[in-house]
């Protein structure tokens, strides 16, 4: 009695371990877990509810983003990144593009309207879990138009979703130049790296 209680208590355990492995309810297509496990440090745990407010933040960011270069209006980073060093890289960022554009005498040109398409929104599982996001924004101006692409890395920290890093690699782009061309991003823990953060300054 006692071994075929054993064999239906194992049977059940391997059926269990099976389903969990293969859970129908995960989008397969799109990797985007319908709940992330708890990480660790900062880092809170993500849904697949999350995925459609990390791309209206980050939407949200580029539009104002566009339009502080160009038009000169203001861009408040903390409502939309928590990192120190993120921030200031990002005002300064900001600040060199608009005064680039206002030395050029081109910021007569003001931006109209920036419309966006999610080339990729991706959820990537593991100790910090977080979103990646590659927007391919398109920029209406008084006069003409021209796109670019910018890529994210989105995480909840502290009960509240944040862009934890961000690369825009149109051509000589201020990213681009600051940071590499062709930059492989990946590690939502990059601006706490003090010695990469450094080289920037």
């Amino acid at each position: 009695m006692k071994r075929t209680y054993l064999l239906i208590l194992l049977v059940a355990i391997s059926i269990t371990s099976a389903c969990e492995q293969t859970d129908p309810s995960v989008d397969q297509e799109n990797k985007r877990p319908p709940a992330a496990n708890a990480g660790k440090g900062e880092s809170v745990s993500l849904s697949k509810l999350d995925s459609q407010k990390a791309y209206d933040l980050c939407a949200e960011a580029l539009s104002g983003y566009y339009k502080a270069i160009w038009n000169g209006l203001e861009f408040d980073v903390s409502r939309y990144m928590d990192d120190p060093n993120l921030k200031q890289y990002s005002e300064k960022k900001i600040q060199s593009q608009y005064n680039l554009f206002r030395k050029n005498n081109l910021t007569y040109n003001q931006v109209k309207e920036v419309r966006m398409e999610a080339e990729k929104v991706d959820y990537i599982e593991g100790e910090q879990s977080f979103y990646y996001l590659k927007l391919n924004a398109r920029i209406t101006k008084d006069v003409g138009n021209y796109a670019e692409p910018s890529e994210f890395l989105v995480q909840n920290r502290n009960g509240k979703i944040v862009i934890v890093d961000w690369y825009t690699s149109g051509k000589n782009s201020y990213d681009s130049m600051m940071r590499g061309e062709n930059q492989v991003i990946n590690n939502p823990a990059i601006w706490k790296n003090s010695e990469w953060v450094d080289k920037l300054k």
